[in-house]
């Protein structure tokens, strides 16, 4: 083999290694989208589902008591709280809490929050309309901002004999600080979560 054929042979190896770095890193940023959509369309784990209007029917003579627990990691110096503690709503009425975060670093912190309802089985009847979930939020030192979540319960919550027991829903949120071990923990736990123990644990949870 001369120079040249070497010299070819070296640059084909190190673009396949140029390649196979990029998608892995790829793929590494693609895992919290593709988590977030998996349990979207699933509900598992008490993943609340997403939507683009309001339902037009509304189940008047049932009421759900909607209760908003919100943590933060550790590492993450942000102050993080619902507005009100419980929200009660007809199944197919629209529901709206907001949430306020506030920074309380002198630098500049970007978190992103992890999300679930209790009971687990009540995730696939809880629909948010508007949502903060997973997006990167981004804090100035000392910066405060409102972050409202619009939701409703499907009135078809109402055609399920499983579901009859059901007259309280917590909706929880977890902030991370990004690109650190406890995020990926946290997602990893729930994915090894065992299904006979997830009713007591949420995925913000480590």
């Amino acid at each position: 083999m001369d120079d040249q054929d070497l010299i070819r042979k070296n640059r084909r190896m190190g673009l396949y290694v140029i390649l196979a770095v990029v998608f892995m890193v790829g793929l590494s940023f693609a895992s919290v989208p593709l988590y977030n959509l998996f349990c979207q369309v699933t509900g598992y784990g008490g993943t609340t589902q997403t939507a683009e209007a309001l339902p037009s029917k509304v189940i008047e003579d049932r009421t759900i008591t909607i209760r908003f627990n919100t943590d933060i990691a550790p590492d993450l110096p942000w102050e993080f709280e619902a507005e009100k503690k419980t929200v009660s709503v007809h199944p197919g009425q629209k529901g709206l809490i907001t949430y306020r975060a506030k920074s309380l670093s002198d630098l500049p912190v970007a978190g992103a929050a992890l999300y679930n309802v209790i009971p687990l089985k009540a995730g696939q009847y809880f629909h948010k309309v508007q949502c903060f979930c997973f997006e990167e939020q981004i804090l100035e030192p000392g910066q405060e901002v409102s972050m409202p979540v619009m939701f409703y319960v499907d009135p078809s919550i109402a055609d399920d004999p499983g579901m009859s027991d059901v007259n309280h829903i917590t909706l929880s949120y977890t902030f991370y600080k990004t690109e650190t071990e406890a995020l990926e923990q946290a997602l990893e736990d729930f994915y090894n979560q065992a299904p006979e123990t997830s009713d007591t644990k949420s995925p913000g949870e480590i």
